[in-house]
């Protein structure tokens, strides 16, 4: 950061992650994205224990979603493989982005998944809805709120792999999420998954 008025600003720093759930709606996006990695989300410390996205609600259902503060340990992210990016911002920018989330986190009621806003991706049509975001779009739009992270792709337009792309991300681990999880959280046991197990979860919709 650079200094202001002679005095270097303090840094805080944010995570983002990239990742494949396996199921059959982020295999859906991946035809059309290409990519492995079809999820996004944005986490304010790197054991991701404070980590939102917009997704489903309901494990079992991936039509009913909305704004959601993810459980990197829950089912839905067991057999997920991703890749996790970390930035460096101001502690201003830092608290912005902060503060954006938790206004939506207590107005999260209001705010639905932008189903309508994918189909208008793919046609590269400009579809914005209000208080309705995709998951990529979701973390562009808190990205935005400070001019060093900001993207040179509008949000209703970012895809997952666009954040590989910036420069001021720098990529710190890429494999099973939950290696990740429990190389830094250390108390909780990576969890086992068997080739059935696997089958069955990628199954699920």
């Amino acid at each position: 950061m650079f200094p202001v008025n002679g005095v270097k600003e303090i840094e805080n720093t944010i995570y983002i992650m990239l990742s494949n759930t396996g199921t059959l709606f982020s295999k859906a996006i991946g035809v059309y994205t290409r990519k492995d990695l079809n999820h996004t989300s944005i986490a304010f410390d790197e054991q991701l224990n404070e980590m939102y996205s917009f997704g489903r609600k309901n494990k079992h259902n991936p039509f009913t979603g909305g704004f959601i503060r993810e459980d990197a340990t829950s089912e839905l992210f067991n057999r997920a493989t991703c890749a996790i990016y970390k930035c460096q911002v101001s502690s201003r920018e830092y608290k912005q982005m902060r503060n954006k989330i938790r206004r939506m986190e207590q107005q999260k009621e209001l705010y639905k998944y932008n189903l309508i806003g994918l189909f208008g991706l793919v046609m590269n049509i400009k579809i914005e809805r209000e208080h309705a975001f995709f998951c990529s779009q979701f973390v562009a739009t808190i990205m935005n709120e400070s001019k060093s992270t900001r993207l040179n792709v509008a949000p209703h337009l970012v895809q997952p792999h666009h954040f590989e792309q910036l420069p001021m991300l720098k990529l710190i681990y890429k494999g099973q999420l939950q290696t990740y999880i429990f190389s830094k959280r250390g108390n909780e046991e990576p969890i086992q998954v068997s080739a059935w197990e696997n089958y069955a979860f990628q199954m699920q919709p």
